[in-house]
C-alpha cells in the first residue's frame, strides 16, 4: 500500500465536524486505499472499531442496496445517537437520492462523514443543493511522479535511476496497481482492464450509450491529440472521414460523459489581454499517460504533448486551476492560478534552436513566475531570466524542498 500523506492530511485536518468530505477521482486511482489509510489512522487514535462504519457499494454484500429507503434503513441500523462515529462510504453514487440520506445523517447524528465517488455527476443536480456549503471536495489523481518513486522504492536524489524511472512513468502512468506490477505484460493488462472498465461501467452503462464504436473512436482521438486544440466540429469531421458516423450533439454528450468520469479534462483558452475566456477550440488532457498509451494501442509519438499531459496533471495536484493562455497570436501552454499564486509554464520536449519558447513567455506583461519545462537535460539554466527546468527536477522540486 503506497502512502499518500498529501490526501490523508486533508482528511485529518477536517475531521470531527459536520462538513462532509467527498473524495472524487477516476476509478482505481486510490480512493478506496485512501479511505483505508484514514480508517487505520482512526484506529491509531484509539477509535473503537464499532464506531467506524465502512461501506463499499461495489461490494457483493451491498450490491442490492440501490434505493434511498434501503440506504436509510441500512444506516439507521448502525448509527447511534449522541456518540461520535465515523461513516466511510465508497462509491456512493450507486444509490440514487443518497444526498438526502447523508444530509439527514449529518443533521441527526454526531458523525464524521467521508464518501467517495467516480463520477462528477454525483455532486450535480437538484439533490446536490441539499449539500451546498456543507461539503468539501478532495480530488484525487493517479500517483504523482514523487509518489511513483516512493512506490518503487527509489530515492528522489538517485540520479542514476531517475531518468529511467520517468520513462516508465511516462509510458505506464501512475495507477497504483500498475506501478506495483512486476512485469510489462501485467502492466499492459491492468491498464487495458482499467480503461475498458471506465468506458463500459462509468460511461456507457451509466448513460445507456448504445454505440460503443463512436465512444471508443472519440476516446482514441482525444488520447492521440492530448495537448492540441480541438473543436467539436473538427472531431465530428475526423470521425466521419474515418467512416464512424456521428454528429455534434452526440459528441458533445459523450465529451461530457468522459469528463464526468474523470477520464478527460477540458482546458479553455484564456485571453490574457482581454482577461476573458475564448469560445473557440480547447484542449483535452487525459487523467493518466498509461491510459493514453492504451487508448492509442501503445503508439509512440507526440512527445511534447505527452509531456504537457504530465505537467498539466501535476499542476492540478498542486491545487492550481489551469488555462491555456492566448496573447494575440502567441500561445502560453499553461496559465496556472490558485488563491495565492499565478504561474506561466511553457512545455517543450527539447529546446528549439531559437528562443521561441522563452520569447512567448516574455511577452506576458506581468511579473508572475515563468518557467520552461523540458524533458532533455541542458547545461543552461535560464534564457533571458526565465528558468529552463528538466521535467524530473520540476516534478520533484516540492518534495525535495521539504527534505
Amino acid at each position: 500500500m503506497i502512502e499518500r500523506p498529501y490526501y490523508l492530511n486533508q482528511l485529518i485536518s477536517s475531521m470531527n465536524n459536520d462538513i462532509i468530505k467527498v473524495i472524487t477521482g477516476v476509478r482505481r486511482c486510490g480512493k478506496s486505499v485512501l479511505m483505508m489509510q484514514y480508517r487505520d489512522y482512526l484506529r491509531q487514535q484509539r477509535v473503537a472499531a464499532e464506531d467506524i462504519i465502512y461501506l463499499n457499494f461495489e461490494a457483493f454484500e451491498l450490491s442490492r442496496i440501490r434505493t434511498e429507503d434501503q440506504l436509510h434503513d441500512l444506516l439507521g441500523e448502525r448509527l447511534v445517537k449522541e456518540r461520535q462515529q465515523y461513516l466511510l462510504i465508497d462509491e456512493i453514487q450507486y444509490v440514487p437520492g443518497w444526498q438526502r440520506v447523508i444530509n439527514g445523517v449529518r443533521v441527526s447524528f454526531t458523525v464524521d462523514i467521508v464518501i467517495t465517488g467516480s463520477n462528477a455527476m454525483m455532486l450535480s443536480g437538484e439533490l446536490a443543493t441539499l449539500l451546498a456549503g456543507r461539503y468539501i471536495q478532495i480530488p484525487i489523481y493517479p500517483l504523482s511522479f514523487a509518489e511513483f518513486l516512493t512506490g518503487k522504492g527509489i530515492d528522489y536524489d538517485d540520479v542514476r535511476r531517475l531518468d529511467a524511472a520517468f520513462r516508465e512513468y511516462e509510458e505506464y502512468g501512475g495507477f497504483p496497481a500498475v506501478v506495483t506490477a512486476d512485469n510489462q505484460q501485467l502492466k499492459e493488462n491492468l491498464l487495458s482492464g482499467i480503461y475498458n472498465t471506465i468506458l463500459l461501467k462509468d460511461v456507457a452503462s451509466r448513460a445507456a450509450v448504445r454505440d460503443m464504436s463512436v465512444l471508443e473512436s472519440l476516446t482514441a482521438y482525444l488520447a492521440d491529440n492530448v495537448g492540441q486544440l480541438v473543436s467539436v466540429s473538427k472531431i465530428v469531421g475526423t470521425l466521419n472521414n474515418e467512416k464512424v458516423a456521428t454528429n455534434i450533439n452526440t459528441i458533445n454528450r459523450y465529451l461530457r460523459l468522459l469528463e464526468d468520469a474523470f477520464l478527460f479534462y477540458r482546458v479553455q483558452q484564456y485571453d490574457l489581454r482581454g482577461r476573458s475566456y475564448l469560445r473557440t477550440a480547447g484542449k483535452y488532457f487525459i487523467v493518466d499517460n498509461g491510459l493514453r498509451n492504451t487508448a492509442v494501442d501503445l503508439r509512440r509519438g507526440n512527445n511534447s504533448n505527452r509531456l504537457e499531459n504530465i505537467v498539466y496533471l501535476e499542476l492540478l495536484r498542486r491545487g492550481y486551476s489551469v488555462d491555456v493562455g492566448r496573447l494575440d497570436d502567441v500561445e502560453i501552454d499553461f496559465v496556472a492560478r490558485n488563491r495565492d499564486d499565478v504561474q506561466y509554464v511553457q512545455v517543450t520536449y527539447q529546446l528549439p534552436n531559437n528562443t521561441h519558447e522563452t520569447d512567448n513567455l516574455l511577452k506576458v506583461p506581468d511579473n508572475y513566475a515563468k518557467t520552461v519545462v523540458t524533458q532533455q537535460h541542458y547545461e543552461i539554466t535560464q534564457v533571458a531570466g526565465i528558468p529552463i527546468v528538466n521535467v524530473v527536477d520540476w516534478l520533484l522540486a516540492p518534495v525535495r524542498k521539504e527534505q
